[in-house]
């Protein structure tokens, strides 16, 4: 009997492989793409390209053309008629689930858990190849994927049925929900088995490792402590989650509490007691200008040539998506897609002014538009993060004559509308050229005002929009352990220590400590994990289990308006460069409901189950609201 892989197996031996490592070595292998089921696990090479193929479901990680940050406070996705506005503005619905990318979405995340199942049934068949060593390192790496997956599904859904077995032809597929709480002890034990399994093996880049499995278990504990999953907090937040029915799907109907916020701690602390991570052992700021430097470096992680950067940030990565030079791959072009029109990119998922406000100033202050030396200049003396985050206008970007012509020798981002004299001395008023109305593109340009920088590569060399970065995507980072750490710290009362490991993060950054504690340090926590974290699909899930989305996920876009106005006796002809002593420079931060008119409806703490689902598996329960 012959089973025709072509659309989940054996393709890894052109691409499985290379596509997750940064290693191309067995991608030299003659296409298969059917071969007989028995001999797949008697060899070595193939049962290992099946299991190479099984990476494929981490797609491009977090860089599709549409990002989770544009589903929150974040961004905005500027290209209309893509159903995000379905889901932000909370008018999804069984019948239309609006935009799901293929890396949480059903289908997909079952055909990958299928297919670990799978792999897992045959390895463990006295049959399959006897090599201990290498079967082990195959079946913890396939734990950790079927873990990961199951992650995926749960934080999105709640609760979901947990299919251990390959289900035949005609066999009867109908299976109800598991519990929350068996969803989480499941994922656990597969992260366990994962890190026993791979304890002492050298994984290559990309590739599930024990430090892998131990960072995704301290995700999935922390978020099983967090108030969404604890039924009773939930229910008195929510009344839409305080009528459903079927609580023991959404999270633990009662229990210690603080018990499982230990168990978090302990995860993380496991993780942060193996040592790793960039510059987390400071006790002091670094300058700003190296705390812009640090934060560009953990972006790129080790995937630029930019030789002003730390490729050493690399080792902040615990788990990466890494791409292959020369590939035409989707992940590789976040520039093309992010990017300022003024350079012939497309302005994707642009920052929004509830974000970009966030940024706190220099001396750690708070950021206000009602102060009138913020309103002045709201650019100036920000923490460094910031510079290293968002494109604004007058911020120093690449040389754009090598993609749009000699009219910018600046180099510098134009997103506001400016005095100067046309040929005859006439006074005009010009668009810039990053703006919707610039003249090198002027459809597609930012409508917040701002732009992504934030893993865009800064190497000059790279701006023609046929170029390709080579940036791994960070599905597990050091950092966001020791956030896991500090919030179960602050929430076991350790506050004196959760201190001490958040101003880590704030020294890499050059920003100076934190001195609160209590409720104040949870919510500097909070803000902390916001700057940090930014577009790297830590907001979309956070703020759901905090369950502050109403007022943050829930709130109108805001945009910004800049002009530059000539000051007494001064001018300027084109080309326009930003100049503080020609102009006078006004910013107006406005809102905005006509691309998106957001609002927050409760049901959308959970993804609704599609209606086709619901069709194929009656046992199958719908979320709350839905």
């Amino acid at each position: 009997m012959k089973f025709n892989y072509k659309n989940i197996v054996l393709l890894a031996l052109l691409a499985g492989g290379g596509i997750v490592s940064c290693k191309t070595d067995f991608l030299d292998q003659e296409p298969l793409t059917e071969i007989q089921a028995d001999l797949v696990w008697k060899d070595p090479a193939l049962s290992t390209a099946f299991v190479n193929e099984i990476y494929n479901g981490f797609q491009q990680g977090g860089f599709s053309e549409q990002m989770l940050a544009s589903l929150t406070d974040e961004a905005t996705f500027t290209h209309t008629g893509r159903n995000i506005n379905t889901i932000n503005e909370g008018s999804l619905s069984p019948s239309a689930t609006g935009w799901e990318d293929d890396t949480y979405k059903w289908s997909p995340m079952y055909t990958r858990i299928r297919a670990c199942n799978l792999a897992l049934s045959n390895l463990n068949l006295p049959t399959s190849f006897q090599d201990q060593t290498l079967k082990d390192r195959l079946k913890g790496e396939i734990y950790f994927m079927r873990a990961y997956f199951y992650q995926q599904l749960v934080r999105i859904y709640g609760a979901v049925p947990l299919v251990t077995k390959v289900y035949g032809l005609g066999e009867d597929y109908k299976v109800p929900r598991n519990t929350y709480q068996e969803c989480v002890n499941f994922i656990v034990k597969d992260c366990d088995s994962s890190a026993i399994l791979l304890t002492g093996k050298t994984m290559e880049s990309g590739r599930a490792s024990k430090l892998a499995a131990q960072a995704l278990k301290s995700r999935v504990l922390l978020y099983a402590a967090s108030d969404l999953y604890d039924v009773p907090t939930a229910k008195a937040n929510s009344s839409v989650l305080a009528a459903y029915t079927k609580p023991e799907y959404l999270g633990y109907l009662s229990g210690d509490r603080k018990a499982r916020w230990e168990a978090a701690r302990l995860a993380a602390k496991e993780v942060i007691d193996a040592g790793g991570g960039y510059k987390l052992n400071l006790t002091a700021p670094v300058t700003p200008e190296q705390g812009r430097i640090n934060y560009i470096s953990l972006a790129m992680g080790g995937g630029s040539a930019d030789k002003t950067l730390d490729a050493s940030a690399s080792s902040d990565l615990i788990l990466g998506r890494y791409f292959i030079p020369g590939k035409s791959e989707g992940g590789r072009q976040t520039g093309l897609n992010n990017g300022p029109n003024g350079y012939h990119n497309w302005a994707g998922n642009t920052p929004i002014g509830l974000l970009v406000d966030d940024y706190e100033m220099m001396d750690g202050t708070p950021f206000r538009w009602t102060n009138p030396t913020h309103a002045a200049a709201p650019y100036k003396n920000r923490d460094p993060r910031f510079y290293a985050s968002i494109m604004y206008d007058g911020a120093d970007w690449k040389p754009r004559n090598k993609i749009s012509g000699n009219v910018d020798p600046a180099n510098q981002i134009q997103t506001g509308s400016y005095d100067l004299l046309d040929d005859a001395g006439a006074l005009i008023n010009r668009k810039g050229l990053d703006t919707r109305s610039s003249s090198i593109e002027d459809w597609n340009g930012s409508r917040t005002g701002y732009y992504m920088r934030k893993f865009i590569d800064p190497n000059p060399d790279l701006v023609d929009n046929t170029d390709r970065q080579n940036i791994p995507w960070p599905f597990l980072r050091h950092t966001e352990v020791v956030f896991n750490y500090v919030e179960a710290l602050i929430e076991l009362g350790e506050d004196a220590t959760a201190l001490q490991w958040l101003n880590k993060i704030r020294f890499r950054a050059g920003m100076p400590a934190l001195t609160v504690s209590g409720a104040a340090l949870k919510e500097a926590y909070r803000h902390e994990k916001r700057i940090e974290m930014a577009y790297e699909e830590q907001r979309y899930y956070d703020a759901r289990r905090w369950m502050i989305a109403k007022n943050t996920l829930g709130r109108p876009l805001t945009f910004v308006t800049v002009s530059g106005k000539f000051k007494a006796g001064q001018s300027m002809r084109e080309p326009y460069k930003y100049d503080e002593s020609v102009y006078t420079y006004t910013y107006t931060p406005v809102e905005n409901k006509e691309h998106e008119n957001r609002q927050w409806v409760d049901k959308m703490y959970f993804r609704p189950f599609n209606q086709d689902e619901i069709n194929r598996n009656n046992l199958l329960t719908q979320n709350p609201g839905y």
